[in-house]
């Protein structure tokens, strides 16, 4: 019995063990002495680190098989440029001067593609993406290569007709991250959401659903200025027993303003109980920034790097939308996000009473 048992055991880790594959990245880049990372884009966490010397750098390791990883100089700015591979246990060669990628056959196409789709900013030739996307999902249908690039194909074909697509499972449909998406599109495939104007339901609501997606995940750290010019990181705020909620609001932002007094409250009721409060503002200029602040009452934390839509966060949190929020625990995970109204207060009770 005890050496069925051990046979039982050992089948078991070899079964394990065969879901971990080798990585190996060799990587070319002529910012020396420049720091660069690989991120596990499940997870949205930074795996392995590099230092470029002589114009080369290179990462060895073991990851789940099929992981998506991303090679990127600054994993938390979502505006530079990420190169995509799958873990696929062939070895990677990239050039970071160029954005060009060598290895297996699968990774050299989502390369092509993450080029074509992603290599423009969003507002520039929009049909040219969308017919990109299209032939992407079309052409890879048997094959995981929509899995990296899931994003896309909710801005092309919009929420619905993406579940609808996934329902039909395709070879990507069952990838980790796809699930992940996918989940969060069912919780809020027929969600209201307030956002800029010249959106369509299904855009907003793929939107909303990306943006919960961090829920349940680790904070992303970023630095911004207060009011006296002084540099803070988010860090700064999160920990030591308190329960932090980050508030993305603006001064022109009418019902961001409407929903102050709300936050106000909920400040005053729970703040002897372990909330704090930090500011986050959209604004372009200083002085309306500040004006508002003193204006509405508010007696926490502000920050703003005062680039309006083109602030970091934006890009970060994926904010297409205010008022926005993140409630964030002791430990640093973001339990809840865009809470508004009796939400706030029920979640806030639920938490700290």
């Amino acid at each position: 019995m005890k050496k069925v048992l051990l046979l039982f055991a050992l089948l078991l880790a070899v079964s394990a063990q065969a879901q971990k594959v080798k990585y190996t990245v060799k990587g070319v880049s002529k910012e020396n002495g420049k720091m660069v990372y690989l991120e596990d884009r499940l997870t949205s966490t930074a795996v392995d680190s590099a230092i470029v010397a002589k114009g080369k750098f290179s990462f060895k390791g073991l990851a789940d098989k099929d992981a998506i990883f991303a090679i990127t100089f600054d994993p938390k700015d979502w505006q530079s440029w990420h190169t995509l591979f799958f873990n696929d246990g062939k070895t990677i060669s990239v050039n970071m001067n160029d954005s060009t990628l060598k290895g297996s056959p699968l990774n050299e196409r989502l390369a092509y593609y993450s080029k074509e789709i992603l290599g423009l900013p969003s507002n520039y030739y929009p049909e040219y993406r969308y017919e990109m996307t299209k032939k992407m999902f079309e052409e890879e249908h048997e094959t995981l290569l929509p899995a990296a690039l899931i994003v896309e194909g909710q801005r092309a074909f919009g929420s619905k007709g993406l579940l609808s697509m996934l329902e039909e499972k395709p070879a990507y449909a069952e990838h980790p991250c796809v699930k992940k998406y996918e989940e969060g599109l069912k919780r809020m495939a027929t969600a209201t959401v307030v956002v800029r104007s010249g959106k369509t339901d299904e855009q907003k609501a793929a939107e909303k659903a990306a943006k919960d997606a961090f829920v349940g995940l680790q904070f992303t750290d970023f630095e911004m200025a207060d009011t006296l010019g002084t540099m803070h990181k988010l860090s700064e705020y999160v920990g030591n027993g308190h329960w932090l909620f980050v508030d993305f609001w603006a001064s022109w932002c009418g019902p961001c303003r409407a929903e102050m007094p709300n936050v106000v409250a909920a400040y005053e009721k729970f703040h002897t109980k372990g909330l704090e409060i930090v500011g986050i503002s959209l604004d372009g200029q200083k002085e309306p920034w500040v004006k508002a602040i003193a204006s509405l009452n508010m007696p926490w934390v502000h920050l703003s790097d005062l680039k309006a839509w083109e602030s970091l966060v934006t890009k970060i949190y994926k904010i297409n939308a205010i008022p926005d929020n993140l409630l964030i625990d002791p430990l640093g995970k973001i339990v809840a996000r865009d809470l508004r109204g009796e939400d706030l207060h029920a979640k806030l009770a639920e938490l700290l009473e």
